[in-house]
């Protein structure tokens, strides 16, 4: 070869790689395009004439203000999950990344921490008795003792909250008079001992006035006689089946004395305390629903000459005493004796309660 002569043997290899690779190269295109290289003649398909010729819209296009007027007056309907369409104000090429999860942790329980309370102070002064240690409502006024510890002379007595004159004695005890219309009701009393700057002070102490007893009777009327003399009063009493009597100055239920007695009440005299209670008759105690009878004595005729009380039935049976008992008669006009002399000579003066 002509082209080769005059070439080293290393570039006679190389002029005879690059032919061959050439070559090669050649067949390789030709394998890939050559077959399409050759024209080919297509028949385009003919054309078939439609039956029915296609309809063109012949309705004219709407002017600007149609338009206008559609768009201002159809409604917008906006579904955003319906044309797949993104959340209003959501940027959908911004991905959602999740925060890497957190280890469980319980909920921590809150703890109640309650503050230790303070004591309070101790009082400064100790109130320990009283003397005496209670008294009845309505007594009259009394000299009052307080005992207890660290008393100064400065120290006042206040009783239900009123400061008293007090007298100083000893740092154990301590006086004072308590007035009459301190303790006229029943019921509780404080007292506190305390000094006039409020420094020093006691415990309060609840000190009593009871009720004073009373009687238990109840008064259902009475038998008057003449001058007032033996006039015996009737009561009734829980546990006793019959009405008793008693007269003037008799003890009822063991310290009641009775010292006056009238048609609408009596009054009885505590004979330990010195009170005096006031009874009064119990309503409805006659048949007449009257305040109290005062009974009479029947005359010979068969007429009545009680002297009652008004509103209540004479004929009416006393309570506890028999009827066969004697009663008294009242002393009658001058005309009546003229009527009837038997009747006029059986009155008896001096008798407080009918003929023996």
């Amino acid at each position: 070869m002509k082209f080769l002569e005059g070439k080293t043997p290393t570039e006679q290899k190389k002029i005879l790689a690059a032919a061959l690779l050439g070559l090669v190269a050649l067949v390789a295109l030709y394998l890939a395009f050559g077959r399409s290289g050759s024209t080919t003649t297509v028949k385009a398909p003919t054309p078939r004439p439609s039956v029915t010729p296609k309809k063109t819209d012949d309705r004219p296009i709407p002017s600007v203000d149609e338009q206008d007027f559609v768009y201002q007056t159809t409604p917008i309907d906006y579904q955003p999950g319906a044309f797949g369409a993104p959340d209003p104000g959501r940027n959908i090429f911004a991905f959602y990344e999740p925060p890497p999860p957190t280890p469980y942790s319980p909920t921590p329980i809150p703890v109640v921490t309650t503050p230790t309370p303070t004591p309070a102070p101790s009082p400064a002064m100790a109130l320990m008795s009283v003397n005496p240690q209670s008294i009845y409502a309505g007594s009259p006024g009394f000299r009052m003792e307080i005992n207890g510890d660290r008393f100064t002379p400065d120290s006042h007595i206040y009783f239900n909250q009123n400061q008293l004159p007090t007298t100083y004695i000893s740092p154990q005890k301590l006086a004072t008079d308590i007035p009459a219309n301190f303790i006229t009701q029943e019921g509780p009393r404080q007292i506190i001992i305390q000094t006039p700057d409020g420094k020093m002070y006691s415990d309060q102490y609840m000190w009593m006035v009871q009720a004073p007893p009373r009687p238990t009777v109840q008064y259902i009327g009475m038998i008057g006689r003449k001058r007032y003399n033996n006039d015996t009063a009737y009561f009734t009493e829980q546990g006793k089946p019959t009405p008793f009597g008693a007269r003037l100055n008799d003890v009822v239920g063991g310290r009641f004395r009775l010292i006056n007695i009238a048609p609408g009440e009596v009054t009885f005299e505590d004979t330990t305390l010195g009170f005096k209670h006031r009874v009064p008759v119990a309503k409805g105690a006659g048949p007449g629903g009257g305040s109290g009878p005062v009974f009479g004595q029947p005359t010979r005729g068969g007429q009545r000459d009680n002297v009652y009380t008004p509103a209540y039935d004479p004929s009416a049976n006393i309570p506890g005493v028999p009827q066969n008992v004697p009663r008294y008669v009242p002393p009658q006009p001058q005309d009546q004796k003229k009527k009837d002399p038997a009747a006029a000579d059986d009155i008896d003066d001096e008798d407080d309660g009918g003929p023996e």
